[in-house]
């Protein structure tokens, strides 16, 4: 088992500066390896078809409209499932969530891990992000601490990776934006890309 995290959104609690109403965590999962590598290569493909370079990334607020159509439609064809964390950050009152960006963002990828139905079984995950070298060591321990027992082991192994690098993180990436933006209904195409993607998604944790 083969999980790609990554978040769409912001930490912060300043909403009348700019801080985003919602923070998304999505994880792409693939339950065969082969699978994933059949759909890094297709996203590859569609790069070049579009005249995006190797470093070019798939991001979901700086992708064309008609290129998160493509992306979206590509990765369809592939057999992977989705569960994604969606917090109204206005329902929020710890003091410690809301000061802290370390803790914020800690605390609800081990959440969207740990409360996962029993669906996910000693896989590998990779995280989008860099973060200082003690965060990265801290985050580590502290995810395997909370996610695996002696009878049972949600994580076998735990990489942050480069996105520029990776394009299955950049299909976590498109995932998790395409779910914010259904959360903001401001927008006249609020629901057009998750529709997209629903029959992927297997889970929406609505927290509270």
């Amino acid at each position: 088992m083969l999980i790609f995290i990554d978040d769409s959104g912001d930490t912060g609690f300043k909403f009348d500066r700019g801080s985003t109403s919602h923070f998304i965590i999505a994880m792409v999962i693939f339950d065969d390896e082969l699978e994933a590598q059949k759909t890094a290569v297709a996203i590859k493909e569609l790069k070049r078809e579009i005249g995006f370079g190797d470093n070019t990334e798939f991001r979901f607020f700086k992708t064309k409209d008609k290129y998160k159509i493509k992306f979206l439609k590509r990765i369809n064809k592939f057999n992977f499932r989705v569960r994604c964390l969606v917090v109204d950050k206005s329902i929020i009152h710890s003091e410690q969530l809301q000061n802290n960006k370390n803790s914020f963002y800690s605390y609800f990828i081990k959440e969207t891990l740990k409360n996962n139905n029993s669906t996910i079984i000693d896989a590998k995950i990779r995280l989008d992000g860099g973060g200082n070298r003690n965060f990265r060591k801290t985050f580590i321990t502290y995810l395997r601490k909370e996610l695996n027992s002696k009878d049972k082991k949600i994580m076998k192994n735990f990489k942050m990776v480069d996105s520029k690098r990776d394009v299955l993180i950049q299909m976590a990436d498109m995932v998790a934006g395409s779910i914010n933006r259904s959360c903001d209904n401001t927008k006249k195409d609020y629901k057009k890309y998750k529709k997209m993607i629903e029959s992927k998604i297997e889970d929406e944790w609505n927290f509270k």
